[in-house]
């Protein structure tokens, strides 16, 4: 159905050679949506990433030389470069990393290359969260209160939250992804809150700004997909729901929305094509809204990219977004047929190397195995196969199992056939906790009685989590350091890269990744393996137990370190250095 939403040959600028920068499960999709245009899916890969499904389907990978986000997937100078050098006609951005950055888009379209997403100015407009607010503002979209814009101290913070209430939402004013959102439902943890926000979302994005918004309680969070070209066109590709989310990221959708009202869904459409409209957007993108129990409609943000949960929308309309998004980059007129309405429903489920008995923690480390469903109504868009090495620097998604159904009942029943089939090893992953989910009597909604909201897995679903078992704990195995050496070839200058291991190079780099063996019972461990961001009490302080002593990043996501007991603390790990699961953090001697 692609190719029937635009006005045939209206393409200006065909796209030959494609540079994707980005990695793992939708480098692997823009590759195949690629296959299917004919055109040529280039690459490029962090150290960790050299041997990932990605590298090996692309036409061509080019090395990154690094491992973190900031000196890979991160660093605009040098992604546009590697598409320069290979020839590329155009950059997609898929999600995360730089795909919201607009000084990155618009040091694309400066190279002479094709910028796949809407241009930089609206990315600013919609990207800012603030400036966002006040479009949605001007075209009478649902709004709660918030600040006019972003806000400097901890103490702002406080103060806002003293004026109009708890709960208040922190949020990253530049990012999205849930990354960089904290969520205050006590006074007592504003400022907290404040700073983890800010540094989550300087890691993420690069910027740390943060803005804060009344948050409405027990919400569901629903979203529209929409699709503009590049000549003053927008169209809304129907609703989702994206409800079911811990640690504000996602992990089941479903298209279309379920269990809304008409008038629900087409204020929805209305409020997302007009916001769209009055920022010039083209491409792929997504409007969301939050709508409260008691029907109260909100507006929450735009996504000025493709989403992760496109497939949903894609199942449902037969609409192939990457397609679509690049025959807009190409300069493609939209038909003015009205869109279908969306047949049948699909749901998703988010695949992640995380462990939900142990808070969901990640748990980077080689997959052994990888046994995936099929059968009717069945898609997974995978970036890992058996052999592949989930890496400890990059986000925890392995792949999006899809499944379509005539009624939401009939996906409901494929998904749990799915899920059943579904086999993964290596590495805890939230299969457990999918299983579950779809048995919850507030998520089948049999009695029509959908009670599921974007808190409901962190308090009426808690206890159920606790409970599962399903996966074993696995202690996550070190990446191989990776060693470059520049030689000669024929008199010109090349370099060569090796795992370290082939040279018998033994520990070093990356043996902090590796897990100890047993500790005392004075001893707190790394809850999981990553890098010891900050220490939240000094070295030699009194601390209580359940205190936070000190945070933890892991896979792009902060997570807090508590005393188990009371005492004096004593520091065994330096701040700012890679930790692995288990390593000893810090003694907490008896009072």
């Amino acid at each position: 159905m692609t190719t029937t939403l635009f006005e045939p040959g209206s393409a200006l600028r065909p796209i030959r050679r494609l540079f994707i920068a980005n990695r793992s499960e939708i480098a692997v999709r823009v590759i195949r949506a690629c296959r299917d245009e004919g055109i040529a899916p280039i690459v490029a890969y962090a150290d960790s990433d050299r041997d990932a499904l990605f590298v090996r389907l692309a036409d061509e990978a080019y090395a990154l030389g690094g491992e973190r986000p900031a000196e890979t997937y991160l660093d605009a100078a040098k992604l546009i470069a590697i598409a320069l050098r290979a020839g590329a006609d155009a950059v997609h951005p898929g999600y995360g990393f730089l795909s919201e950055r607009a000084e990155f888009a618009r040091a694309v379209q400066e190279a002479g290359l094709i910028w796949v997403g809407p241009d930089p100015h609206v990315i600013e407009a919609l990207g800012d969260k603030i400036e966002a607010r006040r479009i949605a503002e001007a075209v009478g979209a649902p709004l709660v209160a918030g600040t006019p814009g972003p806000v400097e101290t901890p103490a702002e913070a406080r103060a806002f939250a003293e004026a109009h209430g708890l709960p208040i939402a922190i949020k990253a004013a530049h990012g999205g992804g849930g990354r960089g959102l904290k969520v205050a439902w006590k006074l007592d943890e504003v400022e907290e809150l404040f700073d983890s926000a800010t540094r989550e979302a300087l890691t993420a994005f690069g910027r740390g700004e943060c803005y804060i918004e009344q948050f409405l309680d027990r919400p569901r969070h629903i979203e529209a997909q929409v699709l503009g070209d590049r000549h003053g066109r927008v169209k809304v590709l129907g609703t989702r729901d994206c409800s079911l989310q811990r640690r504000n990221q996602k992990l089941i959708e479903e298209a279309p929305a379920p269990f809304i009202t008409e008038e629900q869904r087409a204020r929805i459409h209305a409020s997302a094509r007009a916001i769209c409209a009055r920022a010039g957007y083209s491409g792929a993108g997504t409007v969301e809204f939050l709508l409260s129990a008691n029907g109260t409609l909100s507006f929450l943000e735009v996504n000025t990219r493709l989403q992760v949960e496109h497939p949903v929308t894609e199942e449902t309309t037969g609409v192939d977004l990457v397609r679509a998004m690049i025959a807009v980059a190409e300069g493609a007129r939209l038909a003015d047929e009205e869109v279908p309405t969306p047949l049948g429903h699909a749901i998703e489920f988010r695949i992640n190397a995380e462990d939900p008995a142990r808070g969901f923690l990640p748990t980077p480390g080689p997959v052994t195995e990888w046994d995936a469903p099929g059968g009717p109504g069945v898609r997974l868009d995978s970036g890992v196969v058996a052999g592949s090495v989930v890496p400890g620097s990059f986000d925890s998604l392995m792949a999006k199992l899809v499944v379509t159904g005539a009624t939401r009942e009939e996906a409901l029943a494929r998904a749990g056939r799915a899920l059943a089939e579904f086999r993964i090893g290596g590495v805890a992953s939230v299969l457990p906790f999918h299983r579950a989910a779809i048995a919850a009597p507030e998520f089948r909604a049999e009695d029509g009685n959908f009670a599921v909201h974007t808190r409901w897995i962190e308090t009426d679903f808690a206890d159920r989590v606790a409970a599962i078992g399903g996966d074993a704990r696995v202690t996550p195995a070190a990446t191989a350091p990776f060693l470059r050496f520049a030689i000669e070839v024929d008199g010109r200058r090349m370099e060569i890269g090796l795992p370290a291991g082939m040279l018998a190079a033994g520990p070093g780099p990356g043996a902090a990744a590796e897990s100890p063996g047993a500790v005392g019972e004075d001893v707190v461990t790394a809850p999981v393996a990553g890098t010891l961001q900050v220490w939240q009490a000094e070295d030699g302080s009194e601390v209580a137990a359940g205190e936070v002593i000190a945070v933890m990043e892991a896979m792009k996501m902060e997570t807090r370190v508590e005393a188990p007991r009371s005492g004096r603390l004593r520091h065994l790990a330096e701040a700012g250095k890679p930790i692995g699961f288990g390593a000893p953090l810090a003694n907490i001697e008896p009072a």
